[in-house]
């Protein structure tokens, strides 16, 4: 049952955040959806059902594999098992330093474009109003850093959960009346 759990709580926070990520990134460009993804995927324009879709969309199997790849850590072996309750903290502080950094990247890209430093290739540059050019590369900026620092921070993490497993001390059998 802890690994069902654990996987489950990995989708849940992955699924929470991509929501939450969205939500902000749809209204600071809802052109980096209907125009930088497949419009026929969601086909509206409106900010809070693409941040709702894409949301879900582009997170659940992020989710999926770090839950699978923590329950492993977290449960396989003869070493003292970890719950999966045991895993929220440490689950919470990634989802925060991802949408800190995030946040952080986002700004950045936003900056660099309105001062040209980047600017979006070729057939973007056309599709994209030029008004909309520093929005929609801050949010490229933001997906990004949440990908990137998920990832990492996923594998630190499963990495941090199995070796924490050598100083535990072993579960004691529940007793059943």
């Amino acid at each position: 049952m802890q690994p069902a759990l654990i996987v489950l709580l990995c989708v849940a926070g992955a699924v929470v955040y991509g929501v939450l990520h969205d939500q902000v990134t749809a209204r600071v460009c809802v052109e980096y959806f209907t125009i930088g993804h497949d419009p026929n995927v969601i086909p509206t324009d409106d900010p809070t059902l693409l941040g709702l879709g894409w949301g879900i969309l582009a997170t659940w199997w992020v989710g999926l594999i770090l839950g699978l790849a923590l329950a492993v850590a977290a449960r396989a072996g003869r070493r003292p098992k970890r719950s999966a309750r045991s895993l929220v903290r440490p689950l919470i502080y990634l989802l925060v330093i991802m949408g800190f950094l995030a946040a952080v990247s986002g700004t950045a890209g936003y900056m660099l474009a309105k001062s040209h430093a980047i600017t979006l290739p070729g057939p973007l540059a056309e599709a994209v109003p030029p008004a909309k050019h520093a929005g929609f590369l801050a949010c490229f900026f933001a997906h990004t850093a949440s990908y990137w620092v998920g990832f990492v921070g996923g594998g630190i993490q499963i990495a941090v959960v199995w070796a924490s497993r050598k100083w535990l001390r072993p579960e004691k059998p529940r007793q059943t009346r």
